[in-house]
Order: structure tokens, then C-alpha cells, then sequence
């Protein structure tokens, strides 16, 4: 049962180291901005426990016993026994608080839990089942220093991909072989029980969350003031010493829970200057093309002005002989400047829906109404003779 439990682990394990690995193109992220972060570490381990051999021979020597009670042929073939497995495999799963002291450096604390069950069926000659198991357990607690090692190094893209890891082990209470015969509990020194070593790549980055993938080697090295007799038939007869360390392939997953603030990027900062600056320049262009426009028509109505003028001018100067004369003269000349008010009141709208400061017009419109009217001539005065008395014919 536990062999296909284990199997079915493995082919999960797999498809989600596929899955991780198809989204590896997509790294966008140069660093770590996390202060703080926490991280979940399942793995597959082949544990370095070389004392399982003294468990296959207690199986072996119980098969040799229940061969030996059979009295015929057919009980012999009822006996049967399975064998242990070859390496101990399990899934150890880890989780912990990373801290980033400064840039691509970390300091993590942790805690993993590390479990492999092995068990085997015999039948005697009766075939009747007997079960023998032995479970390896422990509960490291450690200290982790990650180095993120620098693009120029070792990275092509530019990011930080790949890093290496150092920690130091203390095994915790709960560390222990238990099996059908007894348990042998682990003792817990405090300078430590071990240390690994790992080296991890970054297979996806996205906004805070990072997934490294790692493969290490650790030693957990424990012993136990008890002997091997206690916990296995036969066992040597010397204080107990076993490792739950051993070879690691892990997918280390890190959110970050306080993240730095992110850089602006450049490129978008270079985007937004730039249309700032097109904005701007339209602005100026615009106000120098109404600039330009209201600039002849401010011209025109001098032009004109100046011609109702000159026009006035002219009939201010021309002798008349008469009153009659002289009216329609002074009626032309303000019938043009009557004219040339017209522009300047238009070109003064012109300059109120302007950016740009337009030429004043105003002092045009100021001549214009006070261009000379012609000086009326005094009326000439009649003089009056007195009538004449008729003359009178003399007689003679």
C-alpha cells in the first residue's frame, strides 16, 4: 500500500516540476524586492540511512523460521514474505520566515518534517499475515543563508536565477525510529546535528511570489543512548547512530509579505517626458500660427486706417468755395473710419481666443475716431445798399 502511496507522490511531484518549468520564459523580475518573506519547500529526498540492512535481516531470519515449522510441502509454499525497499524515499516538506538582510542576500529560519514508512507482509506456514514495519521521523529546525549569485556571473538574461544555500540543523524532540519491536528516540545537542548545502535556480517570478527550483545534499547525523537490540531482533549491540539527511530535489515558493518599493521603469518614465514634451511644443506651435494669423489682420486695419487718414487729411487741405463742397468730403472720410472699426473690433475677438500676445490694435481705432473733420468757411456777408431814390427829371 504505502509503496503505491509513495509512487502516486512522485508522479504529482513530477507533473508539478513541469508545470513550473513551462513557465520559465516568463521570469520578469531582476531581484527579490521582499523584506520579508515566507516560504513552503515540499521536496523528494533519498535519505542516506545505511542501517536498514539490520532490518532486511530481521525479516530474512523470520521467513528462515516459519520455513522450518512447516511440516509438509504444501505448508512450505503457503510461507512467503516481502523484502524492503532498496532506498528509503520520502517526501519532506519544509516551511519557514525569510529575512533580506541587504540586496540578494537572505537569512531564513525554518523548520522541516521528514517521514518515510517502510513495511513488509510474511505469511507462516498456516497463511496467516504478520506485518513488521520501521518509520524514520524528524523535525530539523535550521538556519538558512541564501546568495543570490550576481547576473555577471552566471545569468545571461540580466536576472538573478541562480543561488546557493548553506544551513545548520538541530533536531528537535519527535526525531526517532519507531517499529514493530520498540522506538529509539533521537537525542537533540544544541550546537547542532548537521548542515546541507543546495544550489537553486528561478523557474517563475511573478509580482511577489518567486519559485526556485533546488537540488542539495544534507547530513542530519543523530544518535540515541539506546542500542539497536531494542528496536530490531538481532540488532548490534552498540548505541544507536542514523542519518535523515541525505540527497534533495526541492520547489522552494517564497511570497513576499513586506516588499520594497518598486523602481519607476524607464521607459514608461521616457514615454510620459516625451508626450509631455509633444504636448507642449503643439501648444507653442499653435499659439504662433494664431499669432501669425491675427498679425495681417491687424495690418489691414492699419492700412485702412491710414488711408481714411491720408483721405482726410486731403479734404482738410483742399480749398472749397463752398459749404456745399465741403460736406461730402467730410462724409466719405467717416464712412471709411466707420469702416476700418469694424476689423479692429473683430481682430480684438481674434485676440481674446489667442495664447500668444497679438499686436494691440487699439490705438488704431483710437485715430480712427480722432482723424480732423474740415473746418466749415465763414458764410460771406450780404452787404445791403440802400434803395435808391427815383430820380427825378428835371424840368426845364
Amino acid at each position: 500500500m504505502w509503496c503505491g502511496i509513495k509512487k502516486n507522490c512522485l508522479i504529482l511531484w513530477l507533473i508539478l516540476a513541469a508545470a513550473v518549468f513551462g513557465f520559465e520564459g516568463e521570469n520578469t523580475d531582476i531581484h527579490d524586492n521582499s523584506h520579508i518573506s515566507i516560504f513552503l519547500q515540499p521536496a523528494v529526498s533519498f535519505l542516506s540511512f545505511d542501517q536498514r540492512e539490520y532490518f532486511q535481516d530481521a525479516i530474512d531470519t523470520i521467513y528462515e523460521e516459519f520455513r522450518s515449522q512447516a511440516l509438509d510441502e504444501e505448508e512450505t509454499l503457503s510461507v512467503a514474505k516481502q523484502d524492503f525497499q532498496k532506498v528509503n524515499f520520502c517526501f519532506p516538506i519544509t516551511g519557514g520566515l525569510q529575512f533580506q538582510i541587504f540586496q540578494d542576500n537572505f537569512i531564513s529560519a525554518g523548520v522541516s518534517f521528514i517521514y518515510d514508512h517502510e513495511s513488509v507482509v510474511l505469511t507462516d506456514r498456516k497463511n496467516k499475515s504478520h506485518n513488521y514495519d520501521y518509520t524514520i521521523q524528524g523535525i530539523p529546525f535550521f538556519l538558512e543563508y541564501r546568495f543570490a549569485i550576481p547576473t555577471n556571473l552566471m545569468s545571461l538574461s540580466g536576472e538573478s536565477l541562480f543561488s546557493i544555500s548553506l544551513r545548520w540543523y538541530w533536531a528537535l524532540p519527535g526525531t526517532e525510529i519507531y517499529t514493530t519491536w520498540g522506538k529509539l528516540a533521537a537525542e537533540t545537542p544544541w550546537y547542532g546535528s548537521g548542515f546541507g548545502l543546495s544550489v537553486g535556480y528561478l523557474l517563475f517570478s511573478w509580482k511577489n511570489l518567486n519559485v526556485f527550483g533546488d537540488i542539495g545534499f544534507s547530513t542530519i547525523s543523530v544518535k540515541s543512548k539506546k542500542t539497536y537490540e531494542s528496536i530490531v531482533p538481532d540488532g548490534p549491540n552498540e548505541k544507536a547512530k542514523w542519518d535523515v539527511g541525505g540527497i534533495q530535489l526541492q520547489i522552494r515558493v517564497s511570497f513576499g509579505v513586506w516588499n520594497k518599493p518598486k523602481p519607476v521603469d524607464e521607459d514608461s518614465l521616457t514615454a510620459d517626458t516625451t508626450l509631455v514634451s509633444s504636448t507642449t511644443d503643439s501648444t507653442k506651435v499653435s499659439a504662433v500660427s494664431d499669432s501669425t494669423m491675427a498679425k495681417p489682420i491687424a495690418d489691414t486695419v492699419k492700412t485702412v486706417t491710414d488711408s481714411a487718414t491720408t483721405v482726410t487729411d486731403s479734404s482738410a487741405t483742399t480749398p472749397a468755395n463752398d459749404s456745399t463742397q465741403t460736406k461730402p468730403v467730410a462724409d466719405t472720410t467717416a464712412s471709411i473710419a466707420d469702416t476700418a472699426v469694424a476689423p479692429v473690433d473683430s481682430v480684438k475677438t481674434t485676440e481674446a481666443s489667442t495664447t500668444t500676445n497679438a499686436e494691440p490694435s487699439t490705438s488704431t481705432a483710437a485715430n480712427t475716431d480722432a482723424a480732423p473733420k474740415a473746418p466749415e468757411r465763414p458764410q460771406a456777408t450780404v452787404r445791403k445798399d440802400p434803395p435808391k431814390e427815383p430820380r427825378k427829371e428835371s424840368v426845364p
